[in-house]
């Protein structure tokens, strides 16, 4: 992917480094070229001598454009695969990396997906904040860095990370034009940080967003509009439409909106979207004039209503609810708990680790379950049973019809959330020791 190549006036094709060996040395033969679109060249030699080439190698190619890559990501899912997926397209280059078929990473040549530029986007940090890091630190440190000066919580760097690949994803996805390659190659999972998000999740999340950005775009051409408050909130909204509209006062776009509101473009387009479709804003291209007067003297900004107390109604009929049994799961989530502080102890950073693993929970960070409500890691790194296993009984009837899967699921995040924090703090060898024994253990609640 590295050697370059150039077709000249006349056809030929020439590699760019004329001094350097040739990188098609051992490749003599006859090739006939193959049809493809305008950004991908296919040689195919006739007849064919099969043979193989080190990792990493690619083991397929072709026209995005012409094939849906929604599908290719949901076999490479299926089969477990494990590898790179390179989308070369006009708005940049973008890759996701797998492991076993869920997604581990991403990266991009597009300056807007950079973790620096994520930060300051969702509003976390400001962009001098950042500009000052890196100058001391190369971009894959800087979220490490900007955490360790006190910057940034450790749980904002894992949700703005998980946002950052969750957005490369998409962006894959959503391309439709340029040409993908996969990549068989070993998987480095300390090159920059370390996560691992349900492959599965992510594609039928970028399916949604794709279909409803595009009812959004109908009456939101662009996030460059300005949104201007046309009557106050009704006490019916949510609480993030009730909290923009408190902002809105005609003279932000809404990319500025999403940037105070730390939301993404689509969560923004989307607030903004049910705002207009209530009557309570309007956009328009300018923003608003603020005569001189009224500028001197500061707007008071309307504070976000508080929760409207409700008298409770009589309660339901309560249903007979299947018997399942969470402590197993329990058990198995605290033990791989344990395990991942104790490694971490070995490195002299359990309290820290412990304290920013409890900030994450106390702010409901890793996952809005109500089963981890009020929870807090002891100090050994696992969470109290008892508490845990109260908790979901009390809570039972709010996990859905299965309710332990619903259970297991808040587990998991937590778990994600350690194993991200472990990663930075580790050396591979560790932290690849440390991902098998997590494996193991959780594959015991698989088994019948």
């Amino acid at each position: 992917m590295t050697s370059r190549f150039r077709i000249e006036g006349s056809g030929q094709l020439a590699p760019e480094d004329r001094q350097a060996p040739s990188p098609l040395a051992g490749r003599s033969g006859t090739y006939a070229l193959v049809p493809t679109a305008p950004d991908l060249l296919v040689f195919s030699r006739t007849p064919a001598e099969g043979g193989s080439i080190p990792l990493p190698r690619v083991v397929l190619s072709g026209d995005a454009g012409g094939f849906p890559l929604s599908d290719l990501i949901a076999f490479l899912s299926q089969s477990r695969w494990s590898g790179v997926i390179r989308v070369s397209s006009p708005g940049g280059e973008r890759s996701v990396t797998f492991r076993e078929g869920e997604v581990r990473g991403a990266s991009s040549d597009d300056p807007a997906d950079r973790l620096g530029e994520v930060l300051v986007r969702l509003g976390y940090v400001e962009r001098p904040q950042v500009e000052a890091v890196l100058r001391e630190q190369p971009p894959s440190k800087v979220g490490r860095a900007l955490v360790e000066k006190g910057l940034l919580q450790a749980h904002d760097l894992f949700k703005c990370v998980t946002h950052q690949v969750s957005e490369i994803f998409h962006a894959i996805v959503l391309c439709r034009e340029g040409s993908f390659f996969l990549v068989d190659q070993p998987v480095d999972e300390k090159t920059g940080h370390i996560i691992q998000l349900s492959t599965q999740s992510l594609l039928m999340d970028s399916i949604r967003k794709i279909d409803e950005m595009a009812h959004f775009r109908k009456r939101i051409p662009h996030g460059r509009l300005y949104v201007t408050r046309k009557r106050p909130s009704d006490g019916k909204l949510e609480e993030d439409e009730d909290r923009v509209l408190a902002m809105l006062d005609g003279r932000r776009t809404i990319l500025e909106l999403g940037h105070a509101a730390r939301l993404s473009e689509f969560d923004i387009t989307k607030v903004v979207f049910r705002l207009l479709e209530g009557g309570f804003a309007s956009t328009t291209d300018k923003p608003l004039m603020v005569p001189a007067a009224a500028a001197s003297t500061p707007t008071p900004v309307p504070q976000v209503k508080p929760a409207v107390a409700v008298t409770p109604a009589a309660p339901p009929a309560v249903r007979a609810l299947p018997t399942v049994d969470p402590r197993p799961v329990a058990r198995v989530f605290n033990f791989i708990f344990r395990e991942i502080r104790d490694e971490v102890a070995k490195q002299g950073m359990d309290r820290e680790f412990i304290a920013a693993a409890n900030a994450a929970l106390s702010g409901q960070a890793l996952s809005s379950s109500p089963v981890l409500e009020g929870l807090a890691f002891l100090a050994d790194g696992s969470l109290p049973e008892p508490k845990l296993i109260e908790a979901f009984e009390r809570h039972r009837a709010q996990l859905g019809s299965e309710p332990l899967a619903s259970f297991k699921q808040a587990l998991s995040d937590v778990m994600f959330f350690l194993l991200f924090q472990a990663g930075e703090l580790l050396e591979s060898r560790a932290d690849e020791d440390l991902a098998r024994r997590v494996k193991e253990l959780l594959a015991t609640l698989e088994a019948p």
